[in-house]
């Protein structure tokens, strides 16, 4: 698919569908003023009749003659107080929808003079054609792979999107949400791939990959003797039941200056997760191939920081392991030391996730980090908490939270913040080790905060929860691309800085 920007007139740009947007209430954008005045009236007329509502999220196909357009749709941007960013996204979403396996063979878009509410992070132009940009990649993103019967190809394959201008600013905004829409796509197809070829050394191959083609990208790789020499024995751990060896898979990128401390990104990568020896159930453990959604997210932001080259220094550790039941697995009741030389208590084998992120979290250190975020597929009570819409977080520094939220608002990739008390972290107590890897039923999500925590003290630090935001089940099951737009946003803010 051909995606460009446009600042020519619309009425002297010829396309087989022009898409234009129409308020329910309050006044007209000025392109749709326009494409209304080449068409005679025809979109207030058929507004006045009813047949065009402006409600947010409605389309119209209209088919033309003797104009430069075959067809317009018109899609609904909702009434004028309501004019947010999410209701922006969702008319551009169902514009896309509608064109995308439509009759058109190209279209040009001219949604980003539709006002929306709000400061000027959210309802600039740019911001709307940078979210223009993610959207479009997004939404024409497909996963069959491994299907026999490959989906036809669609006629469109041309895209042109207009803006005001013909600027360096409008163009970098337009092109950092297609960078960012194909690292959303890369973290799909990771978390997509089946767990039979997506395993730790596959993932540790996809870095290697990504190395070789983005010269700006250099990857180091540990196996599990490297890790067993250096104390990792907690990754070593869930590892254990499975035939398949962890890794610890390392990427850096140096787009600033030498002295500039780094970003540090640290995804949980396990490519599968049956519980181990504490089983889960059955129904629904296909989805357990998504327990790297974190790792894959960080290599889409991996990805796009390759495409857009900013000038910023990010470390990504991904902590890769398949966890599984067998004669050699961990048990409940097991006693491990850490990396940092903290001993472990293994009431359950099901909350692995935070034993490969404690081990990560302190190789990191080595880095002098600027602040460490990691991203995991945690814990099924942060779905419980804030359901499917925000990501959860928890910090040790309130600057570094709040940037992360900050960055969700002006992405709508939002998250929210739980606390992280003291008084939380009795629940972790162990009659036999330093500390349990469980602290029971309540709080769930804030006690495994509270465990890494324990391996965090000596940087600013951020975790993501993103066990309720990196995929979707039933009809539409699939790998979301969640979190990278916050994470891109949050290291653009910084860079150059």
């Amino acid at each position: 698919m051909n995606f460009t920007l446009s600042s020519k007139p619309i009425v002297s740009t010829k396309a087989d569908c022009l898409v234009i947007g129409l308020p329910e209430s309050g006044d007209w954008p000025q392109s749709t003023q326009q494409a209304d005045e080449a068409l005679g009236g025809l979109i207030g007329k058929l507004k006045k009749s009813g047949d065009l509502t402006g409600k947010n999220g409605a389309t119209q196909l209209i088919p033309l003659q003797d104009q430069p357009w075959s067809r317009v749709l018109v899609v609904g941007t909702g009434a004028d107080k309501d004019r947010s960013p999410a209701s922006y996204r969702k008319a551009l979403v169902a514009a896309i929808g509608a064109l995308k396996d439509g009759p058109s063979k190209n279209a040009l878009i001219s949604l980003a003079d539709t006002p929306v509410n709000g400061d000027e992070a959210v309802s600039s132009e740019s911001t709307k054609l940078n979210v223009t940009g993610r959207i479009l990649e997004e939404q024409f993103y497909s996963f069959h792979h491994y299907k026999s019967d490959k989906p036809a190809s669609r006629k469109l394959n041309k895209v042109t999107v207009v803006a005001s201008g013909a600027g360096k600013a409008l163009k970098d905004a337009f092109n950092l949400g297609l960078a960012t829409g194909r690292g959303m796509n890369f973290t799909r197809d990771l978390g997509n791939t089946p767990p039979n070829i997506c395993h730790p050394i596959w993932l540790a191959d996809q870095a290697k990959a990504l190395a070789k083609e983005f010269d700006c990208i250099k990857t180091e790789v540990l196996d599990e003797k490297q890790m067993e020499k250096l104390g990792m024995n907690t990754i070593l751990a869930v590892g254990k039941g499975s035939s398949q060896p962890p890794r610890l898979i390392v990427m850096e990128y140096r787009g600033g200056k030498a002295k500039d401390k780094p970003h540090v990104l640290v995804g949980k990568g396990i490519t599968f997760d049956t519980g181990g020896i504490s089983l889960k159930p059955g129904e629904g453990m296909d989805e357990m191939k998504y327990d790297m959604g974190g790792s894959a997210s960080v290599f889409g932001a991996m990805r796009v920081l390759a495409e857009t080259r900013p000038k910023i220094n990010v470390v990504a550790v991904i902590a890769a392991a398949e966890n599984m039941p067998d004669g050699g697995a961990s048990r409940p009741g097991d006693i491990v030391t850490t990396l940092s030389g903290q001993t472990v208590e293994i009431l359950n084998t099901d909350a692995e996730g935070r034993l490969v992120l404690c081990d990560a979290l302190t190789y990191v250190k080595k880095f002098n980090p600027a602040a460490v975020i990691d991203l995991a597929t945690l814990t099924g009570a942060c779905i419980i908490a804030l359901g499917n819409h925000a990501t959860g977080l928890l910090a040790n520094n309130d600057d570094l939270a709040n940037e992360l939220l900050a960055a969700g608002e002006r992405t709508g990739d939002r998250a929210w913040r739980l606390p992280l008390w003291d008084e939380y972290q009795s629940q972790l107590d162990s009659n036999f080790a330093d500390m349990q890897n469980i602290g029971g039923r309540p709080a769930g999500t804030i006690t495994a905060a509270c465990f890494l925590s324990r391996f965090t003290k000596e940087y600013r630090w951020a975790h993501l929860d993103i066990a309720g935001t990196a995929w979707t089940s039933g009809k539409a099951k699939g790998a979301t691309g969640r979190p990278v737009p916050l994470l891109v946003d949050y290291l653009m803010s910084h860079a150059g800085k």
